[in-house]
């Protein structure tokens, strides 16, 4: 199955295309552009480079959310109008789980954070389970850095480029955390690809008609909860 996969959620744009399980491209683009100037040329791109059309494209990914609003608004209306053009099905993931895919090999917690602006980031938690799949362990909130979890000895791996920005604020709070590498700090579309490809297998995928952004400031900013509340 050719899956393109994509994400727009926060100031980079990727796009990748993978034959089953097997990644054929996968790029990532940090121009400064805007979204709506680089998603397009990109896929066209990716599609040039292996000589494809979007009539081959047998399922289609892209993040939800959360991240910038005008960036998921431009995801968002592409995947519409691809799917729009092909009648193919397709599948919409976490930006969150995406980039919590970053960090592989770990049995620790992974803890992946974004910068969602107004002094806030977007967070989540996930576990690696013993089959080797991701697993959400906590829900998806946007809160103050300070409030992403209480002080814990738990070893924990924060990745993302809002890990970045509130490192000494958050290895504060952990003990036992450590900062995954500058490289993994974006979502990768191959991420997405895996993810959405996930969710075609239990077969949870989008209504064209139907499908949004996940936005998550309107709604969870009002909870004032914090990550590993019990």
């Amino acid at each position: 199955m050719l899956t393109l996969a994509f994400d727009t959620s926060f100031k980079t744009v990727a796009v990748a295309v993978m034959q089953d399980d097997v990644i054929l491209y996968d790029v990532l683009v940090n121009s400064g552009l805007h979204h709506s100037e680089t998603l397009l040329p990109s896929i066209d791109q990716a599609l040039r480079q292996l000589k494809l059309k979007i009539e081959d494209i047998d399922f289609f990914a892209c993040t939800l959310g959360p991240g910038s609003f005008t960036g998921l608004r431009v995801g968002v209306s592409t995947l519409k109008g691809l799917l729009l053009a092909t009648g193919k099905p397709s599948a919409g993931v976490s930006s969150l789980a995406s980039l919590a895919l970053n960090v592989t090999g770990s049995d620790d917690l992974i803890c992946p954070v974004m910068d969602a602006g107004r002094g806030q980031v977007y967070t989540a938690a996930y576990r690696y389970n013993e089959n080797g799949l991701l697993n959400q362990t906590s829900p998806e909130i946007v809160v103050d850095p300070r409030d992403v979890l209480r002080e814990t000895n738990e070893k924990i791996i924060f990745v993302g480029e809002g890990a970045i920005k509130y490192r000494d604020l958050l290895l504060q709070k952990a003990k036992a955390g450590k900062i995954a590498a500058n490289g993994h700090q974006h979502v990768r579309a191959y991420a997405v690809g895996i993810l959405g490809r996930e969710k075609y297998e239990q077969n949870e995928l989008l209504d064209p008609a139907a499908f949004t952004p996940v936005y998550l400031r309107a709604v969870d900013a009002k909870l004032g909860r914090r990550l590993f509340e019990k």
